[in-house]
């Protein structure tokens, strides 16, 4: 078609009205025929100028990306692409790429549909280039967008498959511990039958109560043995109800830092924070993320009041000075959070049962904040871990995946 455009232009004050009526209609049919083609691709296209004002869109991308501004409204034109874009990140993304000539890059994302569903989508920019002669001129960029959202559904389903196979153990040991119950409480069951048909035999007079009660007490502590193993049991296999989104930690600790500073002052305890600059998202769950961090910072204020001889009904008057400490960094393509306190600390048997479901050190405590803290993480493919000295406090370090398309543009951030 190039060549043939060439050639045409060359003797085109040679062609008749009518030869040159057809050829406009040729052109115009091919034209109609790529249109067609660009608008029915799978992947968003945006192709924009220079000045990364916008040229063309297809469907795909209206559909894919979220505008404030239509961007087959007049009043688009001469504004710059990530003007258009009603999201933030993926804005700063594409001003970022402009403002340092950047190309080649990609990023994922996570938007909301008018519908309220999560979707996430890989943002590609390529450069768009004309060749002319022997030169090949950088005329703009274009900018694709995928929607991968069945590719994470399926991670997300696979590692929970994964989860579930690993309790095929826990079941079998719960299986054991209800047996265990069961047959006590069936052999004192009979033996209270046999015991009141004997009297009945013998006089017709049932057992005195006291009798009765011994056995039923031993039934009664057996029944709520056997209950608490079967409620633990729940809350190992239980699901989280996650929504995962890329979303920055660094955003989240900042707002919790500055929510619960006032309180930290309050009670005299210095907060020392110091988090990475690198803009990296991760796949989570901003709510739950919310949670496990509010839990840290509750068990670290409570390790140091305790140190300071404080229970949890005496008076918030006493003197505390106590300090926690919250860093982060990427490491080995992972996130990695700890969270420090220099609180009364643990030995090596509680720190060794810290996660587990109902334990806990405090006289109100249920036992399942750090339990939970510990199934969130684990929805988020990361890992918890405890390290603690009784007397000198505790550090909480929670590692999680950096994303593939993160870890690509973590060569053109900072990150120290």
């Amino acid at each position: 078609m190039k060549e043939f455009s060439r050639r045409v232009s060359q003797k085109i004050d040679k062609l008749s009205p009518s030869q040159i009526q057809n050829l406009v209609e040729d052109c115009y049919a091919q034209t109609e025929m790529f249109d067609s083609i660009f608008q029915s691709l799978p992947s968003g296209l945006l192709i924009v100028d220079e000045h990364f004002c916008l040229i063309k869109i297809n469907k795909a991308a209206e559909r894919f990306l979220p505008f404030k501004v239509n961007p087959e409204d007049s009043k688009s034109e001469n504004l710059s692409v990530w003007k258009l874009i009603d999201d933030e990140e993926i804005a700063k993304f594409l001003q970022n790429a402009h403002e340092n000539d950047k190309t080649n890059i990609s990023g994922e994302y996570t938007v909301t549909t008018k519908g309220g569903s999560v979707r996430f989508i890989d943002v590609y920019l390529t450069p768009l280039v004309q060749n002319q002669e022997q030169e090949k001129n950088l005329i703009g960029s274009i900018i694709r967008i995928d929607d991968v959202t069945a590719k994470r559904n399926q991670e997300v389903l696979l590692h929970r498959m994964e989860t579930l196979a690993g309790l095929t153990n826990v079941a079998a040991s719960v299986a054991h511990e209800i047996k265990n119950p069961l047959g006590a409480i069936s052999i004192h069951i009979q033996l209270m039958q046999k015991a009141i048909k004997k009297k009945r035999d013998d006089d017709g007079l049932l057992p005195p109560p006291k009798y009765a009660e011994d056995y039923l007490d031993v039934v009664t502590q057996e029944i709520e043995r056997l209950n608490k193993t079967v409620v633990d049991f729940l809350m190992a296999v239980r699901p989280i109800s996650a929504n995962l989104e890329l979303v920055n930690p660094n955003k989240i600790l900042h707002e919790f830092i500055s929510f619960f500073n006032p309180e930290f002052t309050e009670k005299h305890i210095e907060l020392d924070s110091n988090l990475c600059s690198c803009d990296v998202r991760l796949l989570l769950d901003a709510k739950l993320f919310r949670e496990v961090i509010v839990n840290l910072s509750q068990n670290a204020i409570f390790a140091i009041e305790k140190k300071f001889g404080m229970d949890e009904d005496a008076s918030k008057s006493t003197l505390v000075s106590g300090k926690i400490k919250i860093t982060s960094k990427i490491e080995n393509e992972r996130y990695i959070l700890t969270f420090s306190d220099d609180g009364v600390g643990m030995d090596e048997s509680t720190a060794s049962r810290v996660f587990e479901p109902y334990f806990t050190t405090k006289s109100n405590g249920t036992g399942l904040g750090m339990a939970m803290s510990y199934k969130i993480i684990k929805e988020f493919a990361g890992d918890i871990s405890v390290s603690s000295c009784l007397g000198e406090g505790t550090t909480f370090t929670i590692e999680l995946p950096v994303p593939q398309t993160e870890k690509k543009l973590l060569t053109f951030r900072d990150c120290e």
